[in-house]
Parts: structure tokens; sequence; C-alpha cells
């Protein structure tokens, strides 16, 4: 069996900056409230001529590059996002298009802030089966374009951008992707909704006015299963690897709430310089989340550290990746 490998990572984030100060402006909040509460501070905002696929197109040709490959050798290219361009074509088939990776399946992923993940273990297994050599995944998202700017809730929560990463035949480059565990529990959906534009409530006149083509959370619930499946998913994908918390050399963990990510670093005991935050200048960027927070945290990483990826999102979704690079 072939053995799957991370080799090359790309990322692209919007020139846009929207800070927390801005959004008092917007909405009734404060930057400090928003700050105590979530630890953001700013997030970037795709310019008005920027869909999801144009940011995940940039990361993509950066983790092409950094892997040493071109469009043509890959075979399959998979998006995570929520934020498509369109219904159809997918996002993926949009990049494939722009790529000129002709010889590559497309499609996408619609698992919230978990989608990188869930294609992380695609990728892992249909090169371990020996139907792919080169994957590209990509978690992407223009999460201002489904927000309520009058939802003090939500709107200062989430940021746009892309993330991506080739996973190859390993040949001793990379890092090897040891496992991975993924979840969902959909009697939880209602949670964290975009109740219109799809076959259930098409888009109308009424459903613009009642302001249904927006994120709905209920930010209680989101926040008391982020607490509980942090820990529950990492601990599964260890267990089924044999390994316990104290095998984890570095955490990359979705970047939703600091508050979650300190509190599942001291069970981990894991020093805060061995984890990838970076929600302070990006907000909660979804499937994006992951793939960026890899991206620039992986100058920090050594020949034989584990990594573990962790993720939750709406679905509710969950899921986790262990890492050897």
């Amino acid at each position: 069996m072939f053995t799957a490998s991370v080799t090359g990572t790309g990322i692209y984030t919007p020139q846009r900056i929207m800070t927390n100060q801005e959004l008092e402006r917007v909405v009734e909040t404060t930057a400090d409230w928003i700050v105590s509460r979530t630890g953001i501070k700013e997030r970037r905002i795709a310019a008005p001529e920027q869909a999801t696929s144009d940011l995940c197109l940039e990361a993509a040709r950066g983790a092409l590059e950094d892997a040493g490959i071109t469009a043509a050798d890959l075979d399959c290219i998979i998006v995570g996002t929520i934020t498509p361009d369109m219904v159809f074509p997918s996002t993926a088939c949009i990049i494939q298009g722009k790529l000129g990776a002709t010889r590559a399946a497309a499609f996408d992923i619609s698992a919230a802030c978990t989608g990188f993940i869930y294609g992380l273990q695609l990728a892992k297994q249909g090169i371990e089966a020996g139907s792919w050599e080169h994957v590209l995944v990509i978690g992407g998202e223009t999460m201002s374009r489904i927000l309520d700017w009058q939802d003090r809730n939500t709107c200062v929560l989430f940021g746009d951008g892309a993330g991506a990463a080739v996973i190859s035949r390993s040949n001793g480059k990379g890092a090897r992707i040891l496992g991975v565990h993924l979840g969902a529990d959909g009697s939880g959906g209602d949670c964290l909704i975009l109740p219109a534009g799809g076959s259930r409530l098409p888009a109308s006149a009424e459903t613009v006015a009642e302001r249904k083509h927006y994120i709905a959370m209920n930010g209680h619930e989101v926040y008391k299963f982020a607490v509980r499946i942090v820990e529950e998913a990492a601990g599964q994908v260890l267990s089924k690897l044999g390994l316990t918390f104290a095998d984890v050399d570095y955490l990359v963990p979705h970047q939703a709430n600091l508050r979650i990510i300190e509190g599942f670093a001291k069970r981990l005991k894991l020093p805060v310089d061995k984890i990838a935050i970076n929600l302070d200048l990006y907000g909660n960027m979804s499937g994006a989340s992951i793939p960026v927070a890899l991206h620039q945290f992986k100058h920090k990483l050594n020949t034989g550290d584990k990594v573990l990826l962790v993720s939750f999102g709406g679905g509710l979704t969950w899921g986790s990746c262990l890492l050897e690079w």
C-alpha cells in the first residue's frame, strides 16, 4: 500500500483588513468585547470582484510550486467550501479549468470548517489505494458574502482566505499522513445554518426580506459542542494509531475561538510556541483556517515531529489528522 504525504502548501489571503475598530462603526459592539470573547483583532475581506475560486487559485499555485509539480501532474482536485462561486459547476471544476489540470477529477466538499480535513481523508485513501498519485486539497472561503452585518454575534467572527496542500505518494519527501478521524452529528445542524438558497427555501423576495441568506448561529450551543468535540476528535485519531496526547509535538487547531484553543492546549500540556494560532489576524476562515495556519506554522517543524490537526464546524462536523513531518 502506498503512503500519502503532504508535499507542498500554499495560501492566499485578501489584501483588505477589517479591524475590530471598524466593526464598532458597523454593528453594536466594541473592539475590547470581541477580543475578550474570541481573541480576534482583525480579519481579511475579499475584494468585490473576488470569488472563492479566485482565492483558492492563488493558494493552489503556491502549493504546486512548493511541491515541485505542475497542474498537469494532478489526478484530483478537492475543495472544501461552504461559499462556492455558485451551486454548480463546483468551485473545484472552476479551479481545474483555470489551472489547466486537464487530467484531474474535481469536486467540492461541504463540511464547513472541517472541509479541509475531510479532503485530506479522501486524498489519503485515493493515494493509498493506488488510484491517484497527486491530489490538490484546498480549503477556501469568502465568508464575508454570507454574513449578516447587523448580527454582532456572527459578523465579528469570520474572515476570508484560502489554503491548499498537495498530497502525493510518499517518496521520502513531505509530511506523512499517519491517520485521520472524521465525525458528524446532523441532529445539531440547526445550531449553525444558512437557511435559504437551497431546495428547501429557494431564493425569493420573502427569504431576502427575512435575511435568511445569512449565517444563523446558536453561539452557546456551538461553543459547548466545540469544547467537548475538540478533545474527543483528537483522542479518536490518536487511539487509532496507538498513541496518546503525550505523543503530540505540535497542534494546528481550527481558528474559531482562542479560549477553546488555550483550554485544549492545557490538556495536551503544550506550550504556546507549539500551537499554531493566527485567528487574531484572520478570524475564523472556516475551511481555510487549518491549511492557512499549517502553512504559516510549518517553518517551526522538524523531521519526526508529530503534528495534530483538529477542527469542528457546521453540520455539525468534526475531524482530526495526525501528520509526521
